[in-house]
């Protein structure tokens, strides 16, 4: 049978200053009708290029396909005319971009946008239009399609916007749909419903499916084949269950290495050391050498090609190459020990640092022309935590629950409406700006999004001296300098970034600067607000780590908000389930997760992808 998808040696390029970019560098791969096909790796690797390149919507004049083939349906659909590609894009081919409030047009309604796919591809009148967008809408299980059709997407959750996309994509039935990250910033309820909503639509439409995510759990149990996919190349491929039982390439052994859970704690997660190489400036040979753990003396000279190793497992690496092997340059130049090193936190009885009772913190909601307040929205409706010295307290919830707003008002950062915050046996609320002033070094904030919430403007000297200044005016400037290199090299970078502006790091890279930025202060409480959750397996791993050592070396207490599970099993002591401004559960994170009572609770930990148990204790460096 002729595969809906079929790419060829594909390559796409881009022109920059630097030379040529290789964003993908001689990719192969096949979906089969109603087949799922999984694309992983870091970030910079080629994925959302790969797919892009597909959908034939590469960035031009500096991208352009150099050469291959993408075969849909068994046409080549490279060197069709622009207007060929237009029939074909958004009718055969449809994409579920990763940020749907970017991708949806915010000045058309929610009908407009469905309806506009409908007539431009089917052909169809407004009415038939109108009447085909309702019935999609339905299908993806929104509520009252009829009036959703006048809606505009910021007045649409998360998830709900996230349906429109898929009810976009899907409503010309297409024969291949691209879902690009399509659950990352999604809570795990909201993500589930979402990749069965996929899974239940293709198999109705037989669609096949290119998935693009860093989510290993999902990859697990949604797709049949996976494509491990590294500095433009495949690295590996396989069935899905063949290369989870049994990963041949070292970047797949410590990619799933690095995945956070239960059977971790305690124990350093692994890392991969650096990073993805520029696309203008790959090796010779194999391009993760350098990083590899099992680097070999003729690695960096000798490109492997991707071989079939077992019945339908390739695998681009010299390691399962016999005749490489009995060379002189097959002599190790590194061997990393299997073992993952201790990462215990100490566990003796600890005394309370902060205790929250009653906390409650509203909104008001102003009407009419005066804009008098006609009611008020509970952010927080009495919440009562307690976080221990040295001990991780997680706060996890669907999003809307009030999870950043209690974590905000706990530093002060927002002024709570009624409660009491007491912090190191004072109580916060009573106090003035002023009063406040002491505590503010004392209790710091970790954002989700660094680049965000680093000022473009300030190098990172700047941005981490600006607190210490605020917070500690009387340290001398030397003083500070010290301090701020000292903070850098705790974090794993180099004093040399000092005068490094935010742009010229990666998104692990920033995000360790804003954990400097909050350690420069000397704090004995951290509110961590989904401060891994953007980031890649590998970098969250190094972020994970980081934050146990400082908590195991310095006695620091964490607040972390989150709505991945798989890292609150990890890192965390304790576990308050948050529902509606309200605590619905809470106790240590191991009778929470074995042992659930709310049914709340129990709904959460059901929608979690899961890795067979018995597999992550099984992958080894080759």
């Amino acid at each position: 049978m002729t595969p809906v998808l079929e790419i060829k040696d594909l390559k796409t390029y881009f022109k920059t200053p630097r030379g040529v970019a290789k964003a993908v560098d001689g990719v192969s791969f096949a979906i089969p009708k109603g087949g799922t096909f999984a694309l992983v790796g870091e970030s910079g690797c080629g994925k959302s290029i790969t797919a892009l390149s597909v959908i034939q919507l590469v960035p031009e004049p500096a991208g352009y396909i150099a050469s291959g083939e993408i075969l849909l349906n068994g046409r080549d659909i490279v060197d069709l005319t622009e207007r060929e590609k237009r029939g074909i894009r958004g009718n055969n081919i449809s994409m579920i971009f990763q940020e749907p409030m970017t991708s949806l047009n915010p000045v058309l309604t929610i009908g407009e946008q469905i309806m506009e796919a409908i007539t431009l591809h089917q052909g169809k009148t407004r009415k038939d239009a109108r009447r085909a967008a309702i019935e999609m809408l339905g299908r993806v299980k929104l509520p009252d399609p009829a009036s959703l059709l006048s809606a505009y997407p910021h007045s649409l959750s998360g998830g709900m916007r996230q349906r429109v996309m898929i009810a976009i994509a899907l409503s010309c039935r297409p024969d291949l749909l691209i879902a690009d990250e399509p659950t990352t910033a999604l809570d795990v309820t909201i993500q589930a419903q979402i990749i069965d909503l996929i899974d239940e639509l293709k198999r109705e439409m037989s669609t096949a499916v290119l998935l693009i995510t860093h989510n290993m759990a999902l990859v697990y149990t949604h797709a049949e084949t996976v494509g491990v996919m590294y500095a433009g190349k495949i690295a590996e491929l396989s069935p899905t269950k063949t290369l989870f039982r049994n990963p041949m390439h070292p970047y797949t052994v410590k990619l799933l290495r690095s995945i956070p859970g239960q059977e971790k704690r305690g124990l350093k997660l692994d890392t991969i050391p650096g990073a993805v190489p520029p696309a203008t400036s790959y090796p010779v040979g194999c391009r993760f050498s350098g990083r590899c753990p099992r680097e070999m003396e003729g690695c960096a000279n000798i490109e492997p090609p991707l071989v079939e190793r077992a019945p339908g497992h390739f695998v681009a690496c010299h390691l399962h190459d016999p005749e490489f092997m009995s060379k002189p340059y097959s002599k190790p130049l590194r061997h990393e020990p299997d073992e993952l090193p201790s990462l215990a936190v100490p566990h003796e009885k600890r005394e309370t640092l902060l205790e929250v009772k009653g906390l409650k913190t509203y909104y008001p909601i102003r009407k009419g022309l005066l804009k008098r307040v006609k009611g008020h929205l509970k952010a927080v409706d009495g919440i009562d935590l307690t976080v221990r010295k040295g001990s991780t307290l997680a706060l996890v919830g669907e999003s809307g629950c009030g999870k950043t707003t209690a974590g905000k008002s706990i530093i002060q950062l927002i002024r709570p409406t009624e409660g009491k915050i007491i912090f190191n046996g004072r109580e916060l609320t009573t106090l003035s700006e002023k009063g406040l002033r002491p505590f503010k070094s004392r209790m710091q904030i970790i954002f989700q999004d660094p680049y965000s919430s680093l000022n473009p403007r300030l190098t990172v000297k700047e941005t981490i001296e600006e607190g210490i200044r605020a917070l500690n005016p009387g340290l001398a400037k030397k003083a500070r300098e010290e301090k701020i290199a000292e903070t850098l090299l705790r974090v794993g970078l180099s004093a040399e970034t000092m005068q490094r502006y935010p742009h010229e790091f990666s998104g692990g890279q920033r995000q360790r600067i804003g954990i400097a930025r909050a350690l420069a202060v000397d704090p004995e409480f951290i509110v961590c607000d989904e401060a891994v959750s953007a980031l890649d397996v590998s970098v969250q791993a190094q972020i994970l780590n980081l934050l146990k050592s400082i908590q195991r070396d310095f006695g620091l207490s964490f607040l972390f908000i989150t709505h991945d599970l798989g890292v609150v099993e990890y890192i965390a002591d304790e576990v308050a389930v948050m529902y509606g401004g309200r605590i619905v559960e809470k106790g240590p994170t191991e009778e929470i997760f074995s042992n659930p009572k709310d049914a709340y609770t129990k709904r959460l930990l059901d929608a979690v992808p899961k890795i067979d148990a018995s597999l992550l204790a099984s992958w080894k460096l080759p």
